[in-house]
């Protein structure tokens, strides 16, 4: 399964469209209509509830877009939607809401963030719960992770949607606590074909890597991460078919 044309038609939003001097938060509800109503792609990232559901939020520790601190996974799913991200009137909601809000308008980029703790198989409660959502889904939506076996889980139970990895430098200095071992072996994205991938969406600064190259010539499509301004992204174009971004507006 490939991406549709919608995901290369525009850029696509970081997060949504946000921007918090606004009072638009990350992966919110006001983000997310802020990009439709421009016309734009949203990438957004899930995350795990104790419960089992599958909420819009990116970190794994609460504090930083909330003031509560302490997993997401600590708290059951009713819990996070009560509440509030930090600066502004919006609360968390889950991607049942956020695929009801969507309704196909523009294409959803769903990144489904590592539960396992080193990107290894202990997985599966986060996967079934996004193919659970996604099962009666009318718009253009893919999946990705930066788990390989996550997106291999994906094309077991969502067969029918593009699933991709997300893909890195791999610093160790920038990923602990993920040992050196493993930011060794994901850096060469060695596990693509395993994992039924069909897309990348790669760190912009490392796009000149030789196995991007060679990935897009064997078909792979290449996206990118996280695009900053238009000199960036004029950059990131010589390598990759389309960039998400945020805190500008491409040309």
């Amino acid at each position: 399964m490939t991406l549709p044309a919608a995901f290369f038609a525009r850029p696509i939003t970081h997060r949504g469209l946000h921007d918090r001097s606004k009072g638009v938060i990350e992966n919110s509800m006001s983000a997310f209509k802020a990009a439709i109503d421009a016309g734009y792609g949203i990438e957004l990232d899930v995350q795990l509830s104790f419960d089992g559901q599958a909420m819009v939020f990116h970190d794994y520790d609460m504090a930083r877009l909330t003031g509560k601190g302490g997993p997401i996974q600590t708290r059951t799913a009713e819990t996070v939607r009560g509440m509030t991200l930090s600066d502004s009137d919006d609360t968390i909601f889950d991607l049942q809401a956020v695929l009801e809000l969507v309704a196909g308008r523009v294409p959803l980029l769903i990144e489904l963030k590592d539960q396992d703790g080193s990107m290894g198989p202990n997985i599966g409660p986060l996967e079934r719960a996004v193919a659970d959502a996604l099962s009666t889904y009318q718009g253009d939506a893919a999946v990705m992770s930066f788990n390989p076996h996550s997106t291999k889980m994906m094309s077991e139970l969502s067969p029918n949607r593009p699933r991709g990895l997300v893909t890195s430098a791999y610093k160790p200095s920038d990923w602990a606590p993920l040992s050196t071992k493993v930011c060794d072996h994901l850096r060469e994205i060695p596990d693509y074909e395993w994992s039924t991938a069909s897309f990348i969406s790669h760190e912009a600064p490392d796009l000149t890597r030789p196995r991007v190259a060679e990935l897009k010539s064997q078909g792979a499509q290449i996206l990118c991460w996280t695009i900053k301004s238009q000199a960036q992204a004029d950059e990131a174009l010589k390598f990759a078919q389309n960039i998400t971004f945020e805190g500008f507006i491409p040309a």
